[in-house]
């Protein structure tokens, strides 16, 4: 049995949402007290007026003394307005709180992603497991919203438990005289234990069908967040500008249209309609008539004991209220709790991906900043492959970098060269072998103290809808000159001189409808100039220069040996003419290093990948 199919128990659906509820206090317990007070003036605002209704009806239909009148109306008044004032407090306060609710409520995944070790933000379960808590929440609000509306609806109808047996009690305690002797044995211990089952029968029904009903999304839940999974992509997929183009010259919308159709998770002839058409809504009916019952047991009861004489017609109002208002609040705090059974087991993959441990070791020695920059690095016998593959990345990698030389990192597609930068800034642990920074194990100095020593430019890198200037410096503070030094070593200094708002403008158009769209390029020389001003001893970059044209790349490599001044530069590229200036190339091929070497001794060795590889690319530069 897989675990969203295994049915919760009590004390786990109790545990889990215990433990949601502490999370969300942590982020924003605003959220609580505005939903306690929103519930408890909700629940107990409608007995209030029931209770002293009743108190002016029995004084109408009997004594009618305009001093106790008096007194009943304006307590009435003063208490209907006390109520009211407090319920506007109550919705005015919840609608605020929910409009920072969301923001604060996401903050759990992001600070658990920003935590995570980057091996698991890279697998794919992992972000299986986030898709998974989305869809769910977007499909019926299941996981922490549903858990945050259960926990209302259960502080509500628990309220309105409590003031209704309030009011109730009485009702019990009030006799038939003695001499309505017809009607005596309505005080009998056992009419009154017969009338309490019946509406526990009555009352315990609905919660049970409900409870059923509601393990029906359990049952759908893989099949509509699937649906969902399709909507969200190809339902907005029009909206996407980046795809816009090939949409267009490949008519892929039929290809959108198609799926939309044909993945009918919840229209009228799916599997869910199937079900809420069959044993749903025959339990449905058996609520709806269950309820007609309770109404009919309440006033037969209560009407006989008016009759009877024991309390007035303005208590008849007091108790059928009261006792209608008890059955329905405890129907649906039983609901509440059977959702809250229902609601575990999606609160089961959310704290399945919370619970994901650090297993990366973050090392406890500082890094020595050298003034002279003096590191060397060693791969030694590094093996290495990736989560879920049998196949090996990198396999038994031997080699070592010159203090402040320039290394070229080149091979075919697959041949490691990425995956050899992902150990060296240990974004990855190898299974086996050791990278050692000085002689030092990397592993035993401090994760973030290490990871600071290298400014890399990704293959794929991102930038930020945001200042350019605080993309170069990472930061919304920054050092103005040294930004503008770091764009202009990139090459970035002529379409910095045309932009209106300089190192404030805005890149894209997501913040700001003035914001600016940079070109491939352009993105790719913010990016490299953002490596610069982090100016740590060891730059990489990978394919710096893929989105260049090739002028712009010789303008690039012509002055990068001058940018990089003493530290130790690192490049992957698939263009060999840009290593003839790098002090040495290490060569992949099929996760290893199977040349080392300057270009000259390489591009001599006619046996060698590298000659092969220089020969195949030559014929474009000739």
């Amino acid at each position: 049995m897989s675990k969203e199919t295994r049915t919760a128990t009590w004390k786990e659906t109790f545990a889990l949402h215990g433990r949601c509820f502490k999370d969300i206090y942590s982020y924003c317990p605003q959220k609580f007290w505005a939903s306690g007070l929103y519930a408890l003036v909700a629940a107990l605002s409608p007995y209030v007026t029931v209770y002293l209704s009743a108190r002016i009806i029995n004084e109408l239909a009997h004594h009618r003394r305009p001093e106790i009148l008096m007194k009943w109306v304006l307590l009435t008044l003063v208490l209907e307005a006390v109520i009211g004032l407090l319920k506007a407090v109550a919705t005015r306060w919840i609608c605020a709180v929910n409009t920072i609710y969301n923001p604060k409520k996401e903050r759990i995944y992001l600070n658990k992603f920003f935590d995570m070790d980057y091996a698991d933000v890279d697998n794919q379960e992992v972000r299986d497991l986030r898709s998974q808590i989305r869809q769910s929440e977007g499909w019926f609000g299941w996981g922490i919203n549903m858990a945050l509306s259960d926990m209302q609806s259960v502080l509500h109808y628990g309220f309105g438990v409590i003031g209704a047996i309030a009011l109730t009690v009485s009702m019990f305690t009030m006799m038939v005289p003695e001499t309505q002797s017809n009607f005596l044995w309505l005080n009998h211990p056992l009419t009154v234990i017969g009338f309490v089952v019946a509406l526990v029968l009555l009352v315990g029904i609905t919660p049970v069908l409900a409870a059923r009903n509601e393990s029906l999304y359990v049952k759908i839940a893989e099949f509509a967040r699937f649906g969902n999974r399709v909507f969200s992509h190809f339902g907005y997929i029009a909206h996407d500008t980046e795809r816009a183009m090939d949409l267009r010259m490949y008519n892929q919308m039929d290809m959108a249209t198609y799926y939309l159709k044909k993945c009918d998770s919840f229209g009228v002839g799916s599997y869910s309609a199937k079900l809420n058409a069959g044993e749903e809504g025959i339990r449905n009916g058996v609520m709806a008539g269950s309820i007609s019952l309770i109404t009919g047991v309440v006033y037969a009861f209560v009407g006989l004991k008016a009759w009877a004489g024991a309390f007035g017609v303005g208590s008849v109002t007091q108790y059928v209220s009261a006792i209608t208002s008890l059955t329905a609040n405890a129907s649906e705090l039983l609901k509440a709790l059977g959702s809250m059974k229902t609601n575990t087991t999606f609160l089961r993959t959310i704290y399945e991906l919370l619970d994901i441990p650090n297993n990366m070791y973050q090392g406890s020695l500082t890094t020595e900043k050298r003034a002279d920059r003096q590191y060397e690095v060693e791969f030694r016998d590094v093996s290495f492959k990736y989560p879920g593959s049998e196949a090996w990345a990198l396999r038994h990698v031997n080699m070592k970098f010159k203090v402040g030389s320039r290394l070229a990192v080149v091979g075919e597609n697959g041949s490691g060269k990425t995956t050899f930068i992902k150990l060296l800034c240990r974004l990855y642990d190898p299974q086996e072998g050791q990278i050692l920074l000085n002689g030092i194990d990397i592993r035993k100095y401090n994760y973030r103290d290490y990871m600071d020593i290298f400014s890399v430019v990704f293959q794929d890198f991102q930038l930020l809808s945001q200042p350019l200037g605080a993309n170069v410096a990472g930061s919304a503070t920054y050092d103005k000159e040294r930004v503008l030094k770091a764009l202009e070593d990139a090459g970035f200094g002529e379409r910095l001189a045309e932009l209106e708002d300089g190192l404030d403008t805005m890149l894209y158009k997501d913040f700001d409808k003035k914001g600016v769209d940079v070109s491939g390029g352009e993105a790719q020389k913010i990016a490299i100039a953002r490596a610069l001003y982090k100016n740590a001893p060891f730059i990489i970059l990978d394919e710096p220069t893929a989105a260049l044209d090739p002028i712009a790349e010789a303008e690039i490599y012509s002055k990068f040996n001058d940018i990089a001044g003493d530290k130790t530069a690192i490049y992957i590229s698939h263009r060999l003419s840009s290593c003839k200036f790098c002090d040495e190339i290490a060569v992949f091929h099929e996760g290893q290093v199977v040349q080392q070497g300057s270009h000259e001794d390489l591009v001599v060795n006619a046996e060698g990948k590298y000659h092969e590889l220089w020969n195949a690319q030559a014929q474009y530069y000739v």
